[in-house]
């Protein structure tokens, strides 16, 4: 995979195009503690991308397999 670099500014339209495109993951773990005794923990993972996108990877790790199968 090539990484391209373009000289100049991007346009909002172009920056969701591309985000659409290839998708971004944000992952976050926030755990908060009070003299060892923990409080609150929360666990998020954001992740955006195009539907086609989404079925693209999906199907290459299996998650579509049960959806497609048809019912008996």
């Amino acid at each position: 995979m090539a990484v391209e670099k373009t000289i100049g500014s991007s346009s909002l339209v172009e920056v969701i195009d591309r985000v659409l495109d290839k998708g971004i993951v944000v992952d976050a773990w926030v755990r908060l503690s009070l003299v060892g005794i923990e409080i609150l923990a929360l666990e998020a993972r954001v992740v955006v991308a195009s539907v086609e996108t989404y079925l693209k990877y999906a199907e290459a790790i299996g998650l579509t397999a049960a959806a497609a199968a048809p019912a008996a």
